[in-house]
């Protein structure tokens, strides 16, 4: 017994340290050395390992504006990270970004290794959610990656639109105005994107059945500023021309359409021409609705 309790004092202090039932330390050290780097507890904050963490591919928010990231990465280098992000474990050593992704980008400007983070879990459908959820309620989030962000939630998570609008607390009238925003022409929608028009300007542009004339609109609205009461005058000139006439009523040329277009861009009214027979005559009809209005055109022919 005694050569035993030798044995035991020279392998020094792993010997003495038992727990409360007598079980030698050395049978609890691999459990001990797996605690040195513990896993993060779930709702917990968290710091984890930037590089550890990989982007949302829900995110709804595509661009990110340079200045704005670096100015967010030195107020990080000053004050650290005061808002965690929120991730969702992949696996031991791999998460994936929920939400705050402008706040990892400009961590890693800031040159931060480690970042803190509420670890939660979610399926596809709640990371959607909870990414666009979190975005929409930015001021700087433009109006197409908005409505981009609820047509994959209607496409990919199954809603209906008064379903959608429970999620994000928008009322229905709200989502179809968003909608309706990816139904107009490309160029149209890079212009909101890029806040040349504004969603005022959009909804106008969306009351004109044909793509030439919003188009067209467009263009103009870009050229002289016009603004989103002056669109919607015209769009409302439009449709009423646009209202048909009976059996007598018959479609004019593109082109004379679309001098009818300009003429009433320029007179901030509708203007009608009225061809002959042969379309190589006719007349200019320039309609106002009071004396000041009729002024008004007056200056615009500098009479």
């Amino acid at each position: 017994m005694a050569q035993q309790r030798k044995t035991g004092l020279g392998r020094g202090l792993s010997a003495l340290l038992t727990d409360e039932e007598g079980v030698k330390q050395e049978q609890v050290v691999r459990p001990v050395q797996q605690e040195r780097a513990p896993r993060p507890d779930m709702g917990s904050v968290n710091p984890i390992r930037i590089d550890q963490i990989e982007v949302n591919p829900f995110q709804p928010r595509t661009e990110f504006e340079a200045v704005a990231l670096e100015e967010l990465a030195e107020s990080i280098r000053v004050q650290g990270l005061i808002q965690p992000i929120t991730v969702r474990r992949m696996s031991d050593h791999a998460y994936q970004l929920i939400s705050g992704e402008r706040r990892l980008r400009a961590s890693r400007l800031a040159g931060l290794t480690e970042i803190p983070a509420y670890v939660r879990t979610a399926n596809d459908q709640q990371m959607l959610e909870m990414a666009l959820i979190e975005n929409i309620q930015r001021e700087n989030l433009n109006a197409i990656e908005v409505a981009l962000s609820f047509q994959r939630m209607i496409d990919e998570c199954n809603l209906k639109q008064e379903e959608l609008g429970e999620r994000v607390s928008k009322n229905r009238s709200t989502i179809t105005n968003y909608l309706r925003l990816l139904r107009l022409p490309p160029s149209i929608q890079a212009s909101i994107r890029d806040n040349q028009i504004s969603m005022g300007h959009a909804r106008a542009l969306i009351n004109v059945s044909q793509v030439e004339k919003q188009l067209f609109l467009h263009q103009e609205i870009l050229r002289k500023g016009l603004s989103v009461r002056k669109v919607e005058e015209l769009v409302r000139l439009m449709q009423r021309d646009e209202k048909p006439q009976g059996k007598k009523a018959t479609s004019k040329p593109f082109q004379f359409q679309k001098i009818e277009d300009e003429l009433a861009t320029k007179f901030a009214t509708r203007v009608k021409l009225n061809l002959g027979p042969d379309k190589s005559k006719g007349s200019i009809q320039i309609p106002f609705n009071s004396e000041d209005d009729l002024n008004r055109i007056l200056e615009l022919l500098d009479w």
